[in-house]
């Protein structure tokens, strides 16, 4: 994990897991002042909120899917009653009591992870304006895309003829440890995947203040088969702000 200032950056967070293990339906526990599980079981994720309760094929459930073991954030991907079931945690920066926990206008933030090829399931780890204005106030993902397919960063702005949606792809697939880096600063997003920049965004970059969710879900755009299961592992996480 990378512990310390970098030339334009001042390190506000880091985590690596290692003050010991969590078990599943207990996080954060002993990470508590550092971590959020962010919603309560049920809460329904980005496809599930677009569906009748009724019938909601996804959703948010970290009692079910977040444990920490062997110096590692584990996310237990997997389906009951025909619910795929995901999370969405936050780190907590400078002892924030209140949501948003990581809340800051520019920064870096930097994750390493492992997932397994598991088809319909998804991360979109995201830079989410305060506001919840969208897409007026802009979103930024990366480390984002189906886990049966390849990873890649976008992000959604509003320009004079409307709402885009850009990204770029490394064609890099998931299954093996990788980490992403997005350093947001006025006026450019860079996005670096393993060391190597894999593009720069100049046009509709957020100006207004954004706080990190590590957003991991399903049904988008396909659900995954009911017996796929498998885990995302997360080595650790490190967060900067501008100097």
């Amino acid at each position: 994990m990378p512990v310390g200032d970098l030339p334009g950056w001042r390190q506000v967070f880091a985590e690596d897991f290692n003050d010991g293990d969590v078990g599943l339906g207990g996080f954060p526990g002993i990470y508590g002042t550092r971590w959020s599980a962010n919603y309560f079981d049920g809460t329904p994720d980005t496809a599930a909120q677009q569906q009748p309760k009724g019938a909601r094929t996804s959703g948010y459930f970290p009692s079910k899917v977040l444990s920490v073991h062997n110096g590692a954030l584990d996310m237990f991907l997997h389906s009951e009653n025909g619910v795929a079931m995901g999370a969405a945690p936050s780190p907590i920066v400078g002892g924030a009591t209140q949501r948003p926990w990581n809340s800051q206008v520019y920064g870096r933030y930097s994750v390493r992870f492992k997932a397994d090829v598991l088809p319909g399931f998804k991360l979109a780890w995201l830079l989410w304006p305060d506001s919840k204005q969208w897409p007026q106030d802009g979103e930024i993902d990366f480390p984002e895309g189906d886990l049966g397919k390849v990873i890649y960063a976008a992000w959604h702005y509003v320009g004079p003829d409307g709402h885009h949606f850009e990204v770029f792809r490394p064609n890099v697939p998931h299954g093996g440890w990788h980490t992403a880096t997005t350093e947001w600063s006025p006026g450019r997003i860079e996005f670096f995947l393993d060391g190597v920049s894999i593009g720069v965004a100049a046009r509709g970059v957020p100006a207004t203040p954004m706080h990190y969710i590590m957003q991991t879900e399903a049904c988008l755009t396909s659900c995954p088969a009911p017996e796929t299961s498998g885990h995302v592992y997360v080595d650790w996480v490190a967060i900067w702000e501008r100097t």
